[in-house]
């Protein structure tokens, strides 16, 4: 028990080690609602690229935060949170929002996914869309919501110009649809498509990857 306790107070001093410093508490705070490539945090906090490489380093070495190459262009990665980590900090000012929008590309699994997980943790209305969309959701998301007693409502996969409207928030779970919006997406999460697979193993690992970020996101979002 000693040896845990240990080893759980040195895990706790490194991860306050590795914040102990504005620019990493800056980097995790733009990454608490979405991921960023290392070019797009550099952008947003005015930051050369050899010191935002330090403070990265620092906190992957910690294990604050990982990286996930992009399934869109596969040349840039997009650094994302540890599930977990910061759990027992405060997060930053809260965003406001009409409605909610998540877009993927075919939105044909993981969009329609994370509105159903929406329409669960929040009172904020939600919608979901694709940049191509597909013809119908994907048999695997819709056995995999059922798996999970997640009501998912059989919609039609619509474009995102017919769904959008003024005062949505845009989250992008899918690289390609994201690199394809560019500024009019609010935040993203790099989430991989489990249809190219489409074994039950990797439906499930999406849906586990967006209930957390569904339920890491939604206490700071408020109706605007």
């Amino acid at each position: 028990m000693n040896i845990e306790r240990s080893d759980s107070l040195a895990r706790r001093a490194a991860v306050h080690a590795a914040l102990a410093d504005p620019a990493r508490l800056r980097i995790t705070d733009v990454l608490s609602d979405g991921d960023a490539s290392p070019k797009e945090l550099g952008a947003m906090l005015a930051m050369p690229s050899n010191l935002l490489a330090h403070h990265l380093r620092v906190l992957e070495q910690a294990g604050i935060t990982t990286r996930r190459r992009s399934e869109g262009d596969h040349r840039r990665s997009y650094l994302q949170l540890i599930p977990g980590v910061l759990e027992s900090l405060a997060g930053p000012a809260a965003r406001t929002a009409r409605r909610v929008l998540f877009v993927c590309t075919a939105n044909s699994a993981r969009s329609h996914l994370a509105a159903a997980l929406w329409r669960q943790a929040s009172g904020i209305p939600v919608a979901s869309a694709g940049t191509h969309p597909a013809a119908a959701i994907d048999p695997g998301a819709i056995a995999a919501a059922a798996r999970h007693y997640l009501r998912l409502p059989r919609q039609r996969p619509r474009h995102i110009a017919e769904v959008r409207r003024d005062g949505d928030l845009v989250v992008t779970v899918c690289d390609l649809a994201y690199e394809e919006l560019g500024d009019l997406v609010a935040v993203h999460w790099s989430v991989p498509d489990p249809v190219p697979a489409g074994d039950p193993g990797s439906f499930d690992a999406a849906l586990a990857e967006l209930v957390h970020r569904v339920e890491r996101f939604a206490p700071r979002l408020v109706a605007s």
